[in-house]
């Protein structure tokens, strides 16, 4: 089997069983990736993005909007609060809006600029880099957590080991907290845990925090390579035209050891000197040298490395950069290269994504700020009452979507002499449902046997806004 840079996969040969019965592991023992810690253009960047994306996760169950939070998933009550949005389970078409989205977003920056999602963004690579940051500062870089790990235990090593562990732990923590937080009041969860209550907020806070400990402290690149999806189908969003990490083997090679004052040009070498660091700070251990390989995942830690010790060495920048196939292959210039990103396959998920986008944000302000279900009542479907008259019992539920009271007046119409005869008129409070005995009366003997369809006008007194539905009415067999 082949890479996707085309170079043939590594095959471990299986040996049998010998008689004695001794067990073969089928599979290749996972060595542990120390990644070594660079400055640089990318790293910086990578280190915006934790600081932009944590500052958001961890600070936006703290803020709040009048009196509620202002981002609460209220699972309990069904209802979602987002800003000054309140929406119920009926606005489920807009998560689902905002899904596709998010996917399109996806296929459209992978074909640009490859997975910059992965490097950048990804909750599994933030994580990774905090908790290898924690470890750096209590371990030390690469050198030295390499000597602490192959060194016997000692106080030392139990100390550090231990305070990490801790460390690690207290992060896990609090990030469940806070996960757990954007379902339940983080205020109101915060004092039940204290007092240990609450057993499913306890369970999740665990489990949650129990999934961060576990997958960026140990799991790490593993995840990326073995667990996550998008590894594997990235090739099917990829072209030659996609910005991605790549090393110029046509400068490169051959690589080869020198000092500054060798012409090493008169050798027959090229510029890469096989330091091997692009290696060292690749947070999944590959090397890029190989050529594209579905582990990469575009980070660019690579090319600060790289650039590092081409200034050095006093050579040009640029031995491993984010290039595009085509680019690297005909020699273009950056121009060059992003003139070829208004490509067909570009342009066609740009202009769903605005149209989407577009057409979602024009239905949230559209939106009617309430709902209204309709629910026949089943115990009486159709009944004679004093007066001669013919009754159908409806339940309407109507739900306030609005941060204020308001009023609401019902009424119906569809048949001849159709009256309604209980409340027309009544108040819900903020953010709140309530169910509606309505009563509808026709004369006896003024409809055909059968169903007759009938609809419901709610009108909110305070807003203007109407809602409609429809219904129907059963007349029995006389």
């Amino acid at each position: 089997m082949n890479t996707p840079s085309g170079k043939p996969r590594k095959v471990i040969p299986i040996a049998p069983a010998d008689s004695q019965g001794d067990i073969v592991s089928l599979y290749e023992a996972q060595k542990k990736v120390y990644p070594r810690s660079i400055t640089g253009l990318f790293s910086r960047w990578r280190w915006a993005m934790v600081f932009l994306t944590q500052l958001v996760f961890y600070g936006l169950p703290w803020l709040q909007w009048g009196e509620r939070q202002m981002v609460l998933f209220d699972l309990g009550a069904r209802r979602f609060y987002i800003f000054g949005l309140v929406l119920y389970p009926q606005d489920f078409i807009y998560l689902t809006a905002l899904l596709i989205i998010s996917a399109l977003a996806l296929f459209l920056f992978t074909a640009v600029a490859g997975r910059l999602w992965c490097g950048f963004a990804c909750p599994q690579t933030v994580y990774t880099e905090i908790f290898m940051w924690i470890e750096h500062k209590v371990e030390g870089d690469r050198s030295a957590r390499l000597r602490l790990d192959g060194s016997p235990w000692t106080v030392e090593k139990i100390g550090k080991k231990s305070l990490k562990q801790f460390l690690w732990i207290a992060v896990s923590l609090w990030t469940g907290f806070t996960f757990v937080g954007f379902f339940v009041p983080i205020r109101q969860l915060g004092g039940e845990l204290l007092a240990l209550q609450g057993s499913w907020q306890i369970f999740w806070v665990l489990f949650y925090g129990f999934a961060t400990y576990g997958n960026a402290g140990f799991l790490r690149e593993q995840v990326c390579k073995y667990m996550c999806p998008y590894a594997r189908f990235q090739s099917a969003m990829f072209d030659r035209d996609t910005l991605i990490v790549t090393y110029d083997a046509g400068r490169g090679e051959p690589r080869g050891p020198r000092t500054k004052a060798v012409d090493y040009k008169a050798k027959g070498l090229g510029d890469c000197i096989d330091c091997t660091l692009c290696v060292q700070v690749c947070p999944v251990g590959i090397d890029i040298r190989n050529g594209l390989q579905y582990e990469c995942i575009g980070c660019g830690l690579c090319v600060d490395a790289c650039d590092t010790v081409m200034d050095k060495m006093h050579y040009p920048r640029g031995l491993i950069r984010f290039s595009t196939q085509n680019g690297v292959q005909h020699g273009w210039s950056k121009l060059q290269m992003l003139k070829r990103v208004l490509r067909p396959r570009v342009l066609i998920y740009t202009g769903v994504l605005v149209a989407l986008s577009v057409g979602m944000l024009a239905s949230l302000m559209v939106r009617t700020p309430f709902k209204v279900d309709v629910v026949r009542d089943r115990a009486a479907l159709s009944r004679i009452v004093a007066g001669g008259k013919l009754e159908n019992i409806y339940r309407l539920q109507i739900m306030n979507a609005t941060e204020a009271p308001q009023h609401y007046r019902i009424a119906a119409r569809g048949l001849d002499g159709l009256e309604l005869v209980s409340e027309p008129e009544f108040q819900i409070e903020a953010a709140q449902s309530r169910w509606v005995v309505v009563q509808l009366h026709i004369p006896y003997g003024s409809a055909t046997e059968g169903s007759h369809p009938v609809q419901f006008d709610v009108l909110a007194v305070e807003t203007g806004k109407q809602v409609s539905e429809k219904s129907v009415f059963l007349v029995p067999r006389q």
